[in-house]
């Protein structure tokens, strides 16, 4: 955001996920929270005769953690359940695409995550504690293959 010449960043609280591939139509989720957004490259290390000051460390292929979506237990979310349930009962994996945008200040995309080949890995709901004064949150793990940045 630019403002007179000045750079501000964007917030970081201000986004979108939206499934693809799930149902008929693209199915707009409001989680709280994502992560596992990140790369790293695997590397292997190699050892040279003769040469015993350091190890040659090469790069192999990169590597993607779990993407972790959070967010408040939702009652009516019958694709993504069913989405879920699918997997878990009856080992039947669908992988589906998403896309993760970071929005500005009117609802429009700046940064865009496509992720590709999701598919659930754990799906868990937090504890139930009459103590607490806490919202119920449902926590999605999914596996991926890549993403790409746009």
């Amino acid at each position: 955001m630019v403002d007179g010449g000045k750079y501000y960043p964007p917030v970081g609280f201000h986004f979108r996920v939206v499934f693809t591939g799930i149902g008929t139509e693209e199915i707009d989720s409001r989680f709280q929270s994502v992560s596992g957004l990140s790369m790293e490259l695997e590397t292997e290390t190699k050892k040279e005769g003769g040469e015993n000051r350091y190890e040659h460390v090469l790069p192999v292929r990169a590597k993607y953690p779990v993407l972790v979506l959070k967010r408040g237990l939702i009652s009516d979310s019958e694709l993504l359940t069913q989405w879920c349930n699918d997997a878990f009962l009856s080992l039947d994996i669908r992988p589906v695409d998403l896309t993760i945008s970071l929005l500005n200040e009117n609802h429009e995309p700046l940064m865009t995550w496509s992720v590709k080949h999701a598919w659930p890995r754990k799906w868990s709901h937090s504890d139930l504690n009459a103590e607490q004064n806490a919202l119920a949150i449902e926590t999605f793990e999914l596996q991926y293959q890549y993403f790409t940045l746009s």
